[in-house]
């Protein structure tokens, strides 16, 4: 197809699609001549992965950067590859230099061995859950923190791994981490308030579900 076909068929302007090329986020076409080139479905899919991760993740160009090079590198095992993905959607924390970030890390750190799961040092969500703790701490909310990590650790072997196809397409495999993380996430978000208000509702009102003041 012609750029002008990839552009009406993937929804994103020619310009855009030039400053991929150029950037080396999305490969070149087939150069059929000087001025003409053709592209196919692996160009449809990776501007689909791009625009989940620059719409939908709000990923910076240099981050998705990072992700297209982890996807083309095919010496990367398949675990390395979607880690880079998750990291570049985790928030960026810096650590505290305080005496209660200090003593959340050991909860976090304490937390992931007792629990057994295999998580590098580096992992940006340990920062993200040390920060949180500390919060909670600080406004002195109870420790009920495994029992949320028990059931994250359910819904991910169970639900959202499996949701993730495994085979040579890395952009499609990605794409599902990507759209599934960030959507799922917000819809889980949405479905807990949901439920909060229908369990507030079975348990302090009467006459059923009560409407919100």
């Amino acid at each position: 197809m012609r750029m002008s076909e990839l552009s009406a068929r993937s929804g994103v302007a020619i310009p855009t699609i030039k400053y991929y090329l150029r950037e080396g986020l999305l490969h070149q076409g087939e150069q059929v001549a000087a001025t003409r080139a053709e592209y196919d479905e692996s160009h449809l899919r990776r501007l689909r992965l791009i625009r989940a991760m620059v719409e939908v993740g709000r990923l910076p160009i240099a981050a998705v950067k990072k992700v297209v090079a982890a996807i083309e590198d095919e010496s990367l095992p398949f675990h390395h590859m979607l880690g880079t993905a998750h990291y570049a959607l985790s928030p960026q924390v810096e650590p505290e230099p305080t005496p209660e970030w200090e003593a959340a890390k050991a909860e976090v750190d304490a937390l992931i061995a007792d629990l057994g799961w295999q998580v590098n040092p580096e992992a940006p969500g340990r920062n993200e859950l040390t920060q949180t703790m500390a919060r909670m701490r600080r406004l002195g909310m109870g420790d009920d923190i495994r029992k949320y990590a028990e059931m994250a650790e359910r819904l991910v072997r169970e639900v959202d791994l499996d949701a993730i196809p495994v085979s040579d397409d890395r952009d499609t495999a990605v794409e599902a981490l990507v759209l599934g993380t960030v959507l799922y996430g917000r819809a889980l978000e949405a479905l807990r308030r949901l439920a909060q208000e229908s369990e507030s509702a079975r348990r302090f009102t009467r006459g059923g579900p009560g409407q919100p003041t």
